[in-house]
């Protein structure tokens, strides 16, 4: 990563086999992408907000990248207001996923909104509130989206 040679790999003290660059004589650990995911919540809690981008046809949770030397929290709130035009007023974290097909670690949050009026930028073809139950039905069967839906309905 930062000289450019081709990795190799070397038994490490602790952590097993590790790739390791012979010029710049150390090891180099994974290195992989950060974001959030997001619960859109209502303010009452009562439905989810899902969003189609990219020209998909299926709905998803709103997320995006976290920025380096940003927060997960900050990402949370930035990146609802930059795609939606949405005000965070409660967060609270569900966990992590790493999505492999992306090499992504995924932060996940439930966030509740001050306001159910989106506000979308160019990134986000449509916006819809649903059920909980409803919403779980609109993603894709399986994914992350439907793991972090379903531990919504059991709370």
């Amino acid at each position: 990563m930062r000289c450019g040679a081709k990795l190799g790999a070397r038994a490490h003290p602790t952590d097993g086999m590790v790739p390791y660059c012979e010029s710049c004589d150390d090891y180099r650990f994974p290195v992989f992408s950060t974001a959030v995911a997001m619960v859109v919540r209502n303010p009452e809690k009562t439905q989810v907000m899902l969003i189609r981008q990219y020209g998909e046809p299926r709905e998803v949770l709103p997320a995006g990248y976290v920025d380096k030397g940003e927060t997960a929290e900050h990402a949370v709130r930035r990146e609802l207001m930059e795609e939606l035009g949405l005000e965070a007023r409660e967060l609270r974290y569900l966990g992590s996923h790493y999505y492999e097909p992306s090499e992504t670690l995924m932060l996940n949050y439930a966030v509740t909104v001050a306001e159910t009026e989106a506000h979308p930028n160019f990134e986000v073809d449509s916006w819809r509130w649903f059920t909980v139950e409803d919403a779980r039905n609109a993603v894709r069967p399986g994914g992350l989206a439907a793991r972090l839906l379903d531990d919504l309905c059991q709370e």
